[in-house]
């Protein structure tokens, strides 16, 4: 009877399997005309041998396009140093303090300038991020292990990633400290190690909180036993960035770094209302280009925040003609603005954005033909990059020509630290702007206002920018 058994598996499993290779797969047959595309085209042979030597970019390189772009702006900020996230996927926060110390160095008509700390702030990013996580393992515990939403919390537990409400939010409930306060740590600008140890005491706290909701405990004793969770993590944070100050003395300096003033003793709050001067949240609006949405509506990705009593990125979606005109708007004030990119068709070394650098059609015999909704919804494209809005070329009749954002990867990166884009390029694969209410039309905030439509946390384009 066994026997009888296997016997039957195993021809249902060749019927199976014969049936596997003959809907979809790859027959001799089709392999055949596969093969003979590629032999009919004679050049493929000098292709491939170009290709196996070399760069696929240096290869398809325009150098008239990388070349036809001039330096000189109409319309153009302040400059700032440049600095460097290294291998840490803080754009974010890069590009959100560039935002906050170029309004401070604003306030006092450019004569004093601040650098804040930003293993400051990111230890409490993280600190926040691994209570948000905890406290969803506690909140969807009943739910089966294989939930999107559960799976959502194991599979990616922290991340180092962000958007501008993580900078709004930590710096409005944790205050700011100057970075010679509490400087870099080698595991600030190198994150792997550090964020592969805290996930996974995460995961495993996050399955022990499960069974505890599970097996009926008291809430006290969840909430207490979460909390002993997060002593842990503090540990493990303070051995890596170190502990975050408390009280410090600074004498505030001028743009070429001469003490200006007496010493004075801040704690962060008392430095984060002197250097910002309010609450960051109320102040601004957060505007996205996602052309698979109706237009001039609101959207908000669920858990999509920093902190656990924080803000979810919420945004009006508008078109690429009103996001420059609000960015104009800005700039022209002399304002620098947070905005966010999927860095496709760039020369890391030029600093050079212009859709047509690279010709990679003539050199793959086949054309790109996905518009920027396809993109998004095909995981080809989506908001990826934070950078700090600059400058802007405008025509004789204020129409963009080229853009500057100051980017976070060095001085030696791109332009002086600089990258410079073509508005065409701008279009395609800028997707996020965040805009003080004083440069926002009455019209465009009462749409702010709406209810939104809330958006899954998988969804394609709203990746943690870094």
């Amino acid at each position: 009877m066994k026997l009888r058994h296997l016997l039957l598996a195993g021809a249902a499993m060749a019927v199976t399997m014969a049936s596997a290779q003959t809907s979809g797969g790859i027959s001799p047959a089709m392999l055949k005309n596969i093969e003979a595309a590629h032999a009919q085209n004679p050049t493929n042979k000098a292709l491939f041998n170009a290709v196996a030597a070399n760069s696929i970019d240096d290869l398809t390189k325009n150098y008239a396009a990388q070349n036809s772009m001039n330096r000189t702006f109409s319309v153009e900020t302040p400059e700032q140093n440049i600095h460097n996230q290294k291998q840490s996927g803080r754009c974010w926060m890069f590009s959100g303090f560039n935002v906050l110390r170029a309004n401070f160095a604003k306030r006092h008509n450019d004569t004093l300038r601040v650098e804040y700390s930003h293993v400051y702030t990111f230890f409490y990013d993280q600190l926040e991020k691994a209570n948000m996580m905890l406290q969803g393992c506690v909140e969807t515990a009943k739910l089966p292990f294989e939930d999107a939403k559960v799976q959502f919390l194991f599979k990616s537990p922290i991340s180092d990633g962000g958007t501008f409400c993580g900078v709004a939010d930590l710096a409005d409930k944790y205050g700011l400290v100057p970075m010679t306060a509490m400087p870099e740590t080698y595991s600030a600008e190198n994150t792997n190690r550090m964020a592969r140890l805290v996930k996974s005491k995460l995961r495993e706290y996050g399955l022990e909180l499960r069974k505890m909701v599970q097996s009926k405990r008291r809430d006290a004793d969840i909430e207490a036993r979460k909390t002993e969770m997060l002593g842990t993590i503090y540990n493990m944070l303070c051995l890596t960035l170190g502990e975050p100050v408390k009280e410090f003395t600074y004498t505030h300096v001028d743009k070429k770094g001469n003490p200006v003033g007496e010493p004075r003793t801040y704690t962060p709050m008392e430095f984060y209302r002197e250097t910002v001067g309010g609450p960051i949240n109320g102040s601004f609006i957060m505007v996205m280009n996602d052309p698979r949405h109706p237009y001039h509506k609101t959207y908000e990705v669920d858990m999509d925040r920093h902190t656990y009593d924080g803000h979810n990125w919420k945004y009006l979606n508008l078109p690429m003609e009103d996001i420059a005109q609000l960015a104009i708007a800005c700039l022209k004030d002399g304002r620098k603005v947070y905005s966010s990119y999927d860095v496709k068709y760039f020369d890391r070394k030029t600093g050079i954005c212009d859709t047509k650098l690279f010709d990679y059609e003539s050199l793959m015999g086949t054309e790109f033909t996905m518009n920027k909704a396809e993109r998004i919804m095909t995981f080809d494209s989506g908001s990826a990059h934070a950078m700090t809005l600059t400058a802007v070329d405008l025509d004789s009749n204020g129409n963009p020509i080229k853009w500057k954002v100051e980017n976070s990867w060095s001085e030696a990166s791109g332009v002086k630290g600089c990258v410079l884009m073509t508005n065409e390029w701008f279009n395609e694969y800028m997707f996020r702007l965040v805009v003080n209410k004083e440069y926002v039309p009455e019209a465009l905030l009462k749409e702010y206002d709406q209810k939104p439509t809330m958006l899954t946390t998988d969804d394609p384009l709203f990746l943690p920018d870094e």
